[in-house]
């Protein structure tokens, strides 16, 4: 076999290889559109290209404030979003810059907080939930959403700002730049595909929760789209209804695919800067 040949071959079994990875990431949220169309006396039967149908789609909006379930997610996700980066730019900045006794003793320690699971710190949350008088509200979804989501923006945003040439802090140091100027006028420019990134992940994060959602939260107006869609419900397991639950499912994984669209750009130069700097 000659080389030519080999070369040939190993470029279709690599585009077959990633032409199975494609299909088996994308062909779950496909079946959902497929299985939203679809009257629930069809639902189990195979059709690939059914003719569009919304009655699923009316019926989520109808039967229970499903809009106000996605208000709520994204007043959610977007004051934990703006939060952790404003928090953990500072955190970063210190954890960066800054030397003092034991940095990396707390650098791991913020690290080592996001790994405990939420189950763990579930009945200590909800207890300082109702103390502060926040149960069934939606400040208690953000303050326990940034257990996970500010560790992380912490440990990101410190590996690039570690990455950024000295020589810009110093000249500004000279030119008479307070930390905080520093931190907002010379870094937080350079900053913007880390930002973006650790923000839309934070953003998804926030988006998909449910344990907390469920627990800190009892009203159907205060509820979050995972537990909205969770508690769609028949009179038994069996006549659940599927449609309601796909098309659901549809209408809150579209905003997080067109973010991710618009981003990608500033998201894979975010990572990869991450990946060669840090």
């Amino acid at each position: 076999m000659s080389r030519r040949t080999r070369r040939r071959l190993g470029r279709v079994g690599f585009y077959l290889l990633m032409a199975l990875i494609v299909l088996y990431a994308v062909f779950p949220f496909y079946w959902a559109i497929v299985s939203s169309f679809k009257p629930g006396s069809e639902m189990f039967r195979i059709d690939f290209f059914p003719p569009p149908n919304l009655a699923n789609y009316y019926a989520v909006f109808a039967e229970q404030p499903f809009g106000r379930n996605i208000l709520n997610s994204l007043i959610v996700a977007s004051a934990v979003v703006v939060l952790s980066l404003a928090l953990g730019l500072l955190a970063a900045f210190a954890l960066g810059r800054i030397r003092f006794r034991g940095r990396s003793l707390l650098l791991f320690t913020i690290l080592g907080v996001s790994m405990f699971p939420q189950v763990a710190v579930l009945s200590g949350m909800f207890e300082l939930v109702r103390a502060l008088g926040l149960y069934n509200r939606l400040p208690s979804l953000v303050l326990s959403y940034l257990i996970f989501t500010l560790p992380f923006t912490v440990w990101v945003l410190t590996t690039f700002i570690r990455a950024l040439p000295k020589e810009l802090e110093e000249a500004a140091i000279v030119d008479g730049a307070k930390p905080f100027t520093i931190v907002t006028r010379v870094f937080l420019p350079l900053l913007g595909p880390a930002l973006i990134t650790t923000g839309l992940l934070a953003f998804i994060a926030a988006w998909n929760e449910f344990l907390f959602a469920l627990t800190f939260t009892l009203s159907g107006e205060q509820r979050t789209v995972p537990v909205a869609i969770a508690l769609i419900s028949g009179a038994s397991a069996y006549e659940l209804p599927w449609g309601n639950i796909m098309a659901a499912s549809v209408v809150v994984t579209v905003p997080l695919i067109v973010l991710v669209l618009i981003f990608q750009r500033r998201i894979v130069s975010g990572l990869t800067a991450g990946a060669v700097k840090g």
